[in-house]
């Protein structure tokens, strides 16, 4: 309504440590009480060439991607209300076309697009919506950075822009996610919503 204000309150953690994830959510709770909407939306990125994979890369991009997405869910449904709560996971293009150069990465948004998938059905006797949201190329100061790519021929990534070939903006992706959590977006369940300007027609 015309008085209704908007609150932001932060909390600063790192999400491959589970305490911090747990604490975190904690203090969510705290603050909100009662959880409508999770949007788990931070993520990592680096490039795992098979010739130099290093474990320790995919433990850390399970670790953010996969791991702590869980954690989250896991502690923040109990104040999730039934019949109208909603999770959003954010996974990536990458889940299901090839990043050659990226597999740590591709495998850990492949997962946590499963987990959401599997996690709407396990939700359904709540009625709790479960939407992964998949962005392709998006602007991100990540993204831009050429270190990101170290080591990889990123010419293929060119097929992963849209059709116009620029990558998407946040704020494109941020829309999508707030769509999926809202009423409008209330048949969504347990299904894939792309974003990704068409480069994966």
């Amino acid at each position: 309504g015309p008085a209704a204000t908007t609150r932001l309150h932060t909390h600063v953690a790192d999400l491959s440590v589970e305490d911090e994830v747990v604490a975190a959510c904690a203090a969510a709770v705290r603050t909100l009480g009662r959880v409508d909407v999770v949007a788990n939306v931070a993520g990592t990125l680096r490039t795992t060439p098979i010739a130099s994979a290093d474990t320790d890369d995919y433990r850390a991009l399970f670790a953010v991607n996969v791991l702590a997405p869980t954690v989250v869910c896991r502690e923040l449904l109990p104040h999730v209300p039934d019949s109208t709560g909603v999770i959003v996971n954010v996974a990536s293009t990458a889940a299901t076309k090839a990043h050659p150069g990226m597999t740590g990465y591709a495998a850990s948004k492949g997962a946590l697009l499963s987990l959401s998938v599997s996690l709407a059905a396990e939700l359904a006797p709540r009625r709790i919506r479960v939407v992964p949201v998949s962005p392709g190329g998006v602007a991100t100061p990540l993204t831009a950075d050429r270190d990101t790519y170290a080591g990889i021929d990123t010419r293929w990534y060119r097929r992963t822009f849209p059709l116009w070939g620029e990558p998407g903006e946040p704020e494109q992706i941020a829309a999508a996610i707030a769509f999926a959590g809202s009423d409008d977006g209330g048949y969504l369940n347990g299904v894939e919503l792309r974003v990704d300007g068409g480069s994966h027609s």
